[in-house]
């Protein structure tokens, strides 16, 4: 089979798989994801000759790039075309619905309810100039020691961008 034939497989395979996802679970959370994702490998496997390798590759292909875009619309806030640095009416219409319609269902919503309940007990935010101190991360308690005024970095452990101001230890 040539290369190019080959790659067309692939590439309605990966179309497929999204127009897939996005007909699945009504809540994408990350386990529902994974479901939806088997089942739209073993489709491809029943709809094409695909090799076991292929199809391995097609589902790390899509689970990739829905990883990506959902840390970039979180962390970003940014929509779906920013995310691809493409215009939306420049790819087909129906990977750009397919990546739409998954990035507004649950798993950004549940993503950003996190990101809100953290904000929520949070008193600093990373980029804010801040006075020196002791402060720990409100999603993993990673603790940092700012010696001066500085620009907060997001968490150095696990990158989140929340924190709190820690007592004192020799003032309590």
């Amino acid at each position: 089979m040539s290369e190019k034939k080959n790659d067309n497989r692939l590439r309605e395979g990966y179309e497929r798989m999204l127009e897939r996802l996005q007909g699945g679970a009504d809540e994408l959370t990350w386990e529902n994801l994974q479901h939806e994702l088997d089942e739209a490998v073993e489709f491809e496997g029943e709809l094409e000759e695909f090799t076991k390798d292929e199809l391995a590759l097609l589902r790390a292909w899509v689970e990739r790039d829905l990883k990506d875009m959902r840390i970039y619309l979180k962390d970003s806030g940014k929509h779906v075309a920013s995310w691809l640095g493409i215009d939306l009416n420049k790819i087909s219409r129906s990977v750009a619905e397919s990546l739409l319609s998954i990035a507004d269902r649950s798993i950004v919503e549940n993503e950003q309810l996190k990101d809100d309940l953290e904000a929520a007990r949070a008193d600093y935010c990373e980029g804010e100039v801040v006075a020196p101190g002791r402060m720990a991360c409100v999603h993993c308690d990673a603790q940092v020691t700012l010696e001066e005024v500085g620009r907060l970095e997001p968490c150095h452990q696990c990158g989140h961008r929340y924190f709190y101001r820690l007592p004192d230890a020799a003032a309590s």
